[in-house]
């Protein structure tokens, strides 16, 4: 029994998730949905709905899904048949100080979504319920902070009981105020649809669709690692996070049908359901908030070589310090930031394929640095952000590709 104890209570910060810590596929699934419940999401329906049809709209997601699952679905196999997280996976593909450069990235980029995140609920909330004060919003903002962080320091089975709360109740209200605002609407779905400008292509839709997610998704080896077995992680990864995804698109869709909005909190606040409104959307952010604490968490602790849960609690205060001047300040440099992820999933996932006997082993020999993976990244964040054609991220992880490619067959005539 206290062998066990002693298991549960470990971060697997700086080693691989053993075989008696593993969870099934529900627990997996809950993980991995409630990751992808995040208002952000929303924001990108309502840019799809404004720009496309029904028909366009179900495009983007089909065509874009199957990217962002072939992307995710690849990191969650990895993730789970290695055990390692991403930060254990970047030290065997960018070298032990090398890992850095990835660790500090998603670090910074989750603590800055963690942030925005916090005032995405408090701002919203105040205003409706406390007459929208500073005094109340910040009351709300430390409230959600400290319950947040608390769940990301106690690992992945806090996180594991906030999804199996959340995830349900997310998805039936949400859901439920979605078709009561359809069936109040100007006939079906599809004629609402038919009102948007049609300035995108499906083609503009899935990148928008991607580019949702492929930042958070890049974290994906974190919580993967905890499934059974590669094929589980893949499967739970691709399959929940198509659901989830998809209907956070379709909340944010019809909110900007039925209210002009982007948030589902919007429709339910419309439709006289205040206090269901704020319940889903608290629920909602705490799911991906935990997520990215707990993956800055992770990638702090390589970088200065400390225990996990300090560094949780450094980012939750920081993120939440910083919340409200994010929210108004940084969204679009977040944006931005997430272009420069992509490059370092895709790395990830070569070097596995190409160098198994390095990932497999338990005390694997570390280059200090492997600069073809830190140009990859470096160079694909700079064509992901400045070459305006086809899909960002995509672009970002070719050349990321490319230089990783070109590295390694330079090594081997070494």
């Amino acid at each position: 029994m206290e062998k066990e104890k002693k298991v549960k209570d470990v971060d697997f910060a700086d080693s691989a998730v053993p075989a008696s810590a593993r969870k099934n596929v529900v627990a997996m699934f809950m993980i991995m949905l409630g990751f992808t419940f995040f208002s952000a999401s929303m924001w990108v329906g309502q840019q799809l709905a404004d720009g496309l049809d029904f028909w366009g709209f179900l495009g983007s997601l089909i065509l874009g899904g199957i990217i962002l699952g072939i992307y995710t679905g690849l990191l969650g196999y990895v993730g789970a048949k290695t055990g390692l997280s991403l930060d254990l996976l970047s030290q065997r593909a960018f070298g032990e100080k090398g890992s850095y450069l990835p660790s500090a990235m998603t670090s910074f980029t989750q603590i800055g979504w963690f942030g925005v995140g916090l005032a995405m609920f408090a701002i919203p909330v105040s205003k409706e319920l406390l007459g929208g004060s500073t005094a109340a919003q910040w009351g709300l903002v430390i409230l959600a902070g400290v319950c947040m962080t608390a769940s990301a320091y106690f690992g992945i089975e806090s996180l594991t009981i906030v999804s199996y709360i959340a995830v349900p109740s997310v998805a039936i209200l949400g859901t439920i105020a979605m078709v009561m605002a359809v069936m109040r609407g100007d006939g079906t779905i599809i004629d609402q649809f038919a009102k948007s400008s049609g300035s995108l292509t499906i083609i503009g839709g899935a990148g928008l669709v991607i580019g949702s997610f492929v930042s958070g998704g890049t974290a994906t080896p974190n919580f993967a690692r905890f499934a059974k077995d590669g094929k589980a992680g893949a499967i739970t990864t691709v399959v929940a996070f198509f659901i989830g995804n998809s209907l956070m698109f379709f909340f944010g869709a019809v909110s900007s049908i039925f209210v002009g909005g982007n948030d589902i909190f919007e429709v339910m606040v419309r439709l006289n359901l205040f206090y269901l409104a704020v319940l889903v959307l608290g629920l909602n952010i705490w799911t991906t908030n935990d997520n990215a604490l707990y993956t800055a968490g992770l990638g702090l602790a390589n970088i200065f070589h400390q225990k996990k849960k300090p560094m949780v609690l450094l980012s939750g205060i920081i993120g939440t310090v910083a919340s409200v001047w994010l929210y108004y300040n940084f969204c679009g440099w977040l944006n931005i930031l997430n272009c420069t992820l992509p490059p370092v999933g895709m790395i990830l996932v070569l070097a596995y394929f190409m160098n198994k006997e390095d990932f497999e082993a338990d005390q694997p020999k570390l280059k200090t640095v492997d600069w073809f993976a830190v140009a990859g990244v470096i160079l694909g964040a700079i064509v992901a952000n400045l070459l305006h054609w086809g899909i960002a991220s995509i672009n970002g992880m070719v050349v990321a590709a490319v230089c990783y490619c070109v590295g390694q067959a330079v090594n081997k005539r070494k």
